[in-house]
């Protein structure tokens, strides 16, 4: 074997740029820093961040889209019931007309409407009273906690 063959099957004697022998552990594999694992840690978690950052922001725009068209299909259900409702209540003026008169027959039903209107707003006077009411401290107890 020539001088310039055994030369080229000889491994480089440093390891990095600054030309630093490179040093081995018992089984051969060059030895890492602490800096270099925590450089290693340090990217790593990057990574991380911003792979999670990023399936956070996918996310919340897959939610924010789905509420969009909830609301929107909501919306369009409540104007479709009311629309029902209102073809109900002409239907009831209707039918009742020929057993009172179309006067009598509109009184009927917007009474019997304004009534049960009357009821509900009733109803959530009396929910928004307990809401309050569980909103205050206890009588006999400071704010201050």
């Amino acid at each position: 074997m020539s001088l310039a063959e055994n030369a080229a099957s000889v491994p480089p004697e440093s390891d990095d740029a600054t030309g630093a022998p490179a040093q081995d552990n018992a089984a051969g594999a060059p030895l890492r820093s602490l800096y270099d694992d925590f450089e290693a840690l340090i990217d790593d978690a990057r990574t991380y961040f911003d792979a999670e950052l990023s399936y956070q922001k996918n996310r919340a725009g897959f939610v924010a889209n789905r509420l969009k068209n909830g609301i929107v299909a909501a919306l369009a259900a409540l104007v479709i019931v009311i629309f029902a409702l209102i073809g109900l209540t002409v239907g009831l003026i209707i039918a009742l007309t020929p057993h009172v008169t179309a006067w009598g027959a509109t009184a009927i039903v917007v009474g019997t409407l304004l009534l049960g209107a009357a009821l509900l707003v009733r109803r959530a006077m009396v929910a928004f009273r307990e809401m309050s009411a569980a909103m205050q401290p206890p009588a006999g107890e400071d704010s201050d906690g």
